[in-house]
């Protein structure tokens, strides 16, 4: 590219007049390519600025610094300068422009992560076209409203518009990908691979959510998986390293630290390592440019971060050492030195992994140590996070059936970087695309660096030598996942301790892991020895000059009340979570059964003996409470799903009683027609639950056994009690005992392989149909004459992958009312179908209702819906 060549020359060439730069060359910015962009610049009338003595970056003579990456040591320097980080491309759009391109749009911070994207969209619904469009201008990138060669991404829901069209006549080198990808990379806040998302045949749509997904393999993780090194890496084994010397230490000072436990003939080794690469071995802090350490705790360890410098552990430098190249120690999380006791509450998880492999899972399973967790290679019914990739496994069924919280990578590795335990309830964290391994963005969260600071260095943390030593940093307040919710997690946190100086209080370690103030007489003791009734509150704002006194002494109530809170706090927690669960405590409902009664009152006998117990109760003890309160119960023999059944309408207290009674029998009322093994019903019915549970082939009775079971307090054969409705039967048109004995050859998948489409306004909702076809192995959509609707069926929503060709079906289905509305749709619909080479059918929802009801594929005349059964719509 050339320098650009307005009228009259001048203007052209004082495009970067003001700009005054430095280029960072790093492995993809090598120095050839590296001076034609200098020599592109200085022809448009930018001036190069020249580090001084050849390292370095003057950092207030430049205004801009061109790099692929912001790995590079003056990076934070450069940031807090407020100076322009850009990639190489800002230079060729400004060019290209003919005025100055917005930097934050070239920036090669990583946490922009659309940055380098040029986006372009193609017949998208206007609302979803403008969230795109400024999801994508908010994370980096660039829109463009027509297709050229400068689109690095074409978003569209079928191949047919016009621009996609474009694209393939052209042959332009960009991506026609699905607006999925977007939703999704926005949604967890990372870039993932577009491949499952690109058309004309996405995998997103092809497969299905229980198919397998590749593994992924991240080699360059190695390491960086550990914070403790088993072997001493040396130049060598990097191939770049071969070709010239070790230069990475170049007029560094590092020190080393005493917390590294290396054997004199190690500590040898690492210092000619580090002289060989041009640098020097120091014993001063303050001299030290590096400093390499292994806890986040000494005075030199504040004060070096104090001051700026480089602060890593030694897996970090035998990372500089392997590569010769700079890495920042912050960019990975087990690069920079660890706390010695974790983060404070993280010792009571019990953290399991699925489907991560290799180095990845290496990498978690060291930052769940280092975070102070409990990892299990095996997941148990006590094990409190599974961390997993995606949701195909066998350990994710186990996690759903015990209730143990699902959570992403992301939650780890940002409760770690930030040094807070995050909330599990944040959609990021249990957040799966359907065909991503999130494997592929292991690794990406750097350490926060304000957070740290907070904790672990704070402003004055680096002048009071007494501090050496015996420095315990103040913890973050943790936020609990499992938190009732906000007001009970606040108000579970005990007050914190009047604000003191280093100069005033040393900081000492307590039992807890809090610093405590040292007490001294001068702090019991009344400045002017005066005593006053009522003594003044402590707890005084700063610049606060009237203080009303109490004399209510409310203030003692309110500590205890907080204490006894604090008590309570992983109680109600537990049983929050069980309240939750499908079969709980009481069955998803605000009420009191009698086994919470009996639970309250074991709690109010223990609260006197507990004052004096860690607040921060440990899993462990959960466990045996939980253990404890389910005590006594006989096994569920019988998981009993009911339809139709009103003993207990508009009498929540008498439903919740009985419940109890009939759990004490072993009978556990279920409301998931999946999980069930009977189902209870008056007569037949045409209900979504009754509807759904057949397809599971469950034993079905008459209510009349729930009411003799209750009547007579005991469990009573129910076979005694099977249901027969001969009237019902003849109704519907089917036999309830042939439809079970199809049911169980079914093993639900009587509709597998079949698209199923339905109208947005049917009789009974869109939601009902769904339910019923899944269920039954099929595939439902709604339909709404949309463009993108047909997309779905060419990608293969109606293709089952263990199915041959010759056996799918060649009937394409459209539920549907009767109403003028719904029948706008029919010749759309019939178009669709038959452009793939497909049979449309419309259908009245009795269709769906008989076949699912009796457990085979039948067909009548009357099921077919045409124009001629279009029912007006009354007048209003």
């Amino acid at each position: 590219m050339t320098s650009t060549n307005t009228e009259g020359g001048a203007e052209g060439k004082a495009l970067f007049a003001q700009v005054q730069f430095l280029i960072v060359q790093t492995d993809d910015l090598r120095s050839d390519n590296a001076a034609a962009l200098a020599k592109l610049l200085q022809e448009n009338g930018a001036q190069e600025v020249s580090p001084p003595g050849g390292e370095g970056i003057p950092i207030e003579e430049v205004t801009h610094i061109i790099s692929t990456t912001i790995d590079f040591p003056d990076y934070d320097a450069a940031n807090e300068a407020l100076k322009s980080v850009v990639k190489p491309d800002w230079v060729h759009a400004s060019i290209t422009k003919g005025r100055l391109a917005n930097p934050r749009q070239y920036s090669p911070d990583p946490r922009l992560f659309f940055s380098g994207l040029v986006v372009c969209c193609a017949d998208l619904p206007s609302g979803d076209s403008d969230a795109i469009i400024g999801g994508v201008l908010a994370m980096g990138g660039l829109y463009s409203g027509a297709v050229s060669k400068m689109v690095t991404h074409v978003v569209a829901l079928t191949m047919d518009s016009e621009k996609c069209q474009t694209v393939l006549a052209k042959n332009l080198k960009c991506k026609i990908v699905l607006p999925h990808w977007f939703d999704d990379c926005l949604k967890l806040g990372k870039r993932i691979d577009e491949g499952p998302y690109c058309l004309p045949d996405p995998e997103v749509l092809r497969k299905r959510p229980e198919d397998r997904i590749t593994e992924i393999s991240r080699p360059d993780l190695e390491g960086a998986s550990s914070p403790k090194p088993n072997r001493l890496p040396t130049p060598s084994s990097s191939p770049a390293n071969n070709r010239r010397q070790l230069t990475v230490f170049r007029n560094k000072k590092v020190l080393l630290s005493n917390d590294l436990e290396l054997g004199s003939r190690l500590l040898e080794t690492i210092e000619e390592l580090i002289v060989s690469g041009e640098g020097s071995v120091t014993g001063s802090v303050h001299r030290a440019d590096i400093f390499i350490c292994h806890y986040r705790e000494s005075l030199d360890y504040r004060i070096a971060s104090r001051a700026g410098k480089h602060v890593g552990n030694l897996a970090w430098l035998y990372h500089l050492i392997t590569h010769n190249k700079w890495t920042s120690p912050m960019k990975r999380l087990l690069h920079y030195p660890v706390a010695r006791h974790g983060l404070p509450g993280f010792n009571r998880f019990r953290i399991s992994l699925s489907n991560y492999n290799g180095e990845a899972r290496v990498y978690l399973e060291n930052l769940a140590k280092a975070a102070g967790g409990e990892f299990t290679k095996t997941m148990k019914e006590d094990n409190t996070h599974l961390i997993t990739a995606h949701m195909v496994s066998e350990k994710c069924d186990a996690a759903k059936e015990w209730n143990i919280h699902m959570v992403n990578h992301l939650w780890l590795e940002e409760s770690y970087a930030k040094w807070q335990i995050q909330t599990v309830s944040n959609s990021r964290y249990t957040h799966f695309p359907t065909r991503t391994n999130l494997g592929e963005v292991v690794g990406q969260t750097p350490i926060d660096r304000q957070a740290v600071e907070r904790v672990f260095f704070p402003q004055g943390s680096d002048t009071d030598p007494s501090m050496e030593g015996d420095y315990v940093p103040r913890p973050m307040a943790a936020r609990d996942p499992n938190a009732v919710s906000s007001r009970t997690a606040n108000a579970s946190s005990p007050a914190p301790p009047r604000t003191t100086t280093s100069k005033d209080v040393p900081f000492r370690s307590s039992q807890s892991g809090v610093p405590t103030p040292k007490a001294s007489k001068e702090n019991r003791r009344h400045t002017d020895g005066a005593f006053q009734t009522p003594a003044p509150s402590r707890f005084v704002s700063e610049g606060k000059e009237n203080v009303t006194p109490s004399t209510t002494g409310s203030r003692s109530a309110k500590d205890k009340a907080v204490a006894k809170l604090h008590d309570l706090a992983p109680d109600i927690a537990l049983f929050e979570k069980e309240r939750k669960r499908v079969g709980g405590v009481i069955h998803g409902r605000d009420r009191k059964s009698s086994e919470e009664k009996a639970l309250d009152g074991n709690r109010k006998r223990s609260a006197s003996k507990e004052d004096d117990t860690d607040t921060g109760a440990d899993e462990e003890t959960r466990v045996a409470k939980k253990a404890k309160k389910a005590k006594g119960l006989p096994p569920a023999t019988m998981r009993l799903a009911l339809s139709g059944y009103k003993r207990w309408v508009g009498m929540a207290r008498k439903e919740g009683d009985e419940k109890s009674r009939l759990r004490e029998m072993g009978i556990l009322c279920v409301a998931d027609s999946a999980s069930c093994t009977h189902l209870a019903s008056p007569r037949l019915l045409r209900t979504v639950k009754f509807i759904c549970a057949l397809a599971h082939a469950p034993v079905v009775l008459s209510t009349d056994f729930v009411d003799d079971c209750l009547s007579e307090n005991r469990l009573l054969d129910p076979e005694a009690y099977l249901l027969e409705d001969i009237e019902g039967e003849q109704k519907m048109h089917f036999k309830l005992s042939d439809a079970l004995v199809r049911a169980q050859k079914n093993k639900g998948k009587l509709l597998r392989g079949y698209s199923i489409y339905c109208t947005e306004f049917v009789h009974g909702g869109f939601d009902t149909y769904k339910s019923i076809v899944e269920t039954n192995g099929g595939k439902c959509a709604l339909y709404r004459a949309r463009a993108g609707t047909g997309s779905m069926l060419r990608a293969g929503l109606d293709e089952d992958s263990d199915a041959s060709e010759s056996s799918q079906p060649e009937k394409v289905y459209l539920i549907s009312g009767k109403t003028p509305e719904e029948a706008k749709l029919w010749p759309k619909f019939r178009q669709m179908v038959e452009g793939i080479g497909k049979i449309p059918i419309v259908v009245a929802q009795d269709w769906m209702l008989n076949i699912a009801l009796s457990q085979e594929m039948h067909w009548r005349d009357d099921y077919a819906l045409t124009e001629k059964h279009i029912v007006a719509e009354p007048a209003t």
